[in-house]
């Protein structure tokens, strides 16, 4: 038998946890102070034994608003790339002029994608963002392929990258460019990935708090280099962006240009972020959109001056050279002063790990409510109302990806699976406007933007495979579908492995968690 807590709950000695595990199967779905439907009953209070359980309904709190929506985006989306290694685009275009519009563009279909999610955002009011949507639109075996996929490996995987990367530039200073003990780094990477979930599993509000201070803190970083970059152009250093010699070298391949805005647009990622926690957003049907509508233009300008910035100080031939860019930008700039970048790159990523944390356990929330998942990881803590079961498994899986040694080519193996569940959400735009054309829709895009996004996303999928076609993409391939094999008992014949009650009886005591309620907005 299964028990569950609606509310708050002091649980005073084994006794009583024995005297949950009596109580009936119809408590399964609802607490003792609930009805039939798992509303609260309004009372003083139920008291069973020495189980205090009072009068509250256990629900995401909608705690993030306008500014800490445009800090979640513009804090993810910015991380280490633009910090350091842009030669990536520059590569694949070969001249300064097509990488500059190139990053433009990358900019440009991120909005793009951005606003159709909106749409999405506002007419599914639910978190988890492409899950809910596939779920909606095509129902739900492309959705359990989507967090299949995203929950395994996509974004536990990028909380890993992003803290390896924090614990690579916290130790630049200290052992001066020859890099740490992998052993050392790794424990720092897991120290981050422990504290970010201790931050978000304490308060939806500290996450918040935090975010915005990182947000602060990496643009703060960004407008110095911008500023330092201004100033090489006034005393002259404008040779690298004369319009004449700018596009010398531009590669005519269509897959090489293909591959520089997969570059870009990794630098980009992180847009659709806001998404995954619609259910907590104070005014989904304006904050929403509006936070988009400021953080992607503010990203794409950044990003684009950035460069700009970095060519006053660099030509060509020593920006693809450096694997580094913002560190050798900055030992040409500041001078002994340098030491600034590394610290600003070591913020940026914490404030993105953070992000990536919070959007990621929100994701693994929404997929354990519709039944893709163990059930504990949809239950939400009795007292900080935060999503702590689903944030402790995606910390987890991160932790063991830091001990092997190299993750990156994990996360190029699946980069494009990425893309081809973007397109999906935005062919999910298409079919909602033709199977609920007079449901209303508080924000609506005109309908070219999704199609041309869906025309990209198609493009960067079988571009690279077309080109270069990989054993590894197949893998990734196969890893997607073998979803199935989990999907067909667990899911759709809803087969409950022998103590998985028990299981779930006993972490949600350990865990004080309980079912949570969707709330709509108002």
């Amino acid at each position: 038998m299964k028990d569950t807590i609606t509310s708050s709950t002091k649980l005073f000695n084994s006794q009583n946890k024995a005297a949950m595990a009596d109580s009936s199967e119809d408590a399964r779905y609802r607490g003792p102070n609930s009805n039939n439907n798992g509303d609260t009953i309004k009372s003083n209070g139920f008291h069973n034994g020495d189980v205090v359980i009072q009068e509250e309904k256990v629900a995401l709190k909608k705690r993030v608003g306008l500014v800490s929506g445009i800090a979640l985006i513009v804090g993810t989306m910015i991380g280490s790339g633009i910090f350091i290694s842009p030669k990536g685009v520059l590569d694949g275009t070969g001249s300064i002029g097509l990488s500059l519009i190139v990053w433009l563009g990358c900019g440009l279909i991120s909005l793009f994608g951005a606003l159709s999610y909106a749409e999405l955002g506002t007419l599914i009011t639910k978190s988890g963002a492409e899950f809910a949507y596939l779920f909606e639109a095509m129902g739900p075996i492309p959705a359990y392929m989507y967090s299949w996929t995203s929950v395994i490996v996509l974004k536990p995987s990028t909380v890993a990258v992003i803290c390896l990367a924090f614990a690579e530039y916290v130790f630049e200073p200290i052992f001066d460019g020859c890099g740490p003990p992998e052993l050392i780094k790794k424990l720092l990477a897991a120290a981050a990935i422990l504290a970010v979930t201790m931050v978000n599993c304490y308060s939806v509000k500290l996450a918040s708090r935090v975010q915005v201070f990182f947000t602060f803190t990496k643009l703060a970083a960004l407008a110095m280099i911008i500023i330092g970059g201004f100033v090489m152009m006034g005393q002259g250093n404008t040779q690298n962006l004369d319009p004449k010699t700018t596009f010398q070298g531009t590669t005519s391949s269509a897959s090489a240009i293909a591959l520089a805005f997969y570059d870009g647009l990794w630098a980009y990622d992180g847009w659709n972020n806001l998404n995954y926690v619609t259910e907590e957003l104070k005014n989904p049907y304006k904050d929403l959109p509006r936070s988009i509508i400021i953080a992607l233009p503010l990203v794409t300008i950044c990003y684009l001056l950035t460069n700009i910035s970095y060519f006053s100080v660099m030509d060509k031939a020593e920006l693809l050279a450096s694997d580094a860019v913002a560190a050798t930008w900055g030992a040409r700039v500041l001078g002994v002063a340098a030491i600034i970048i590394p610290i600003s790159v070591a913020c940026s990523t914490f404030g993105a790990a953070n992000g990536s944390c919070f959007t990621g356990g929100r994701l693994v929330y929404a997929a354990a409510r519709e039944g893709h998942l163990p059930e504990i990881l949809s239950y939400v803590h009795v007292r900080q109302l935060t999503p702590l079961p689903s944030l402790v498994f995606t910390s987890l899986i991160a932790l063991i990806m830091i001990i092997p040694g190299d993750i990156f080519t994990l996360i190029d193996f699946f980069s494009f699976t990425a893309w081809l569940f973007y397109g999906a959400t935005m062919a999910a735009v298409i079919i909602l406007r033709f199977t609920r054309p007079h449901e209303h829709r508080p924000y609506k895009v005109p309908i070219v933007l999704p199609i041309f996004v869906l025309l990209c996303s198609i493009y960067l999928v079988l571009g690279p495979i077309i080109d270069n076609p990989q054993i590894e993409l197949l893998y990734a391939f196969l890893f997607v579908i073998s979803g199935l094999i989990f999907y067909v008992p667990f899911v759709h014949f809803k087969l409950v492995l022998p103590g998985m009650d028990t299981f779930t009886k006993y972490m949600q005591l350990i865990l004080e968690v309980a079912p949570s309620k969707y709330l709509p907005p108002e």
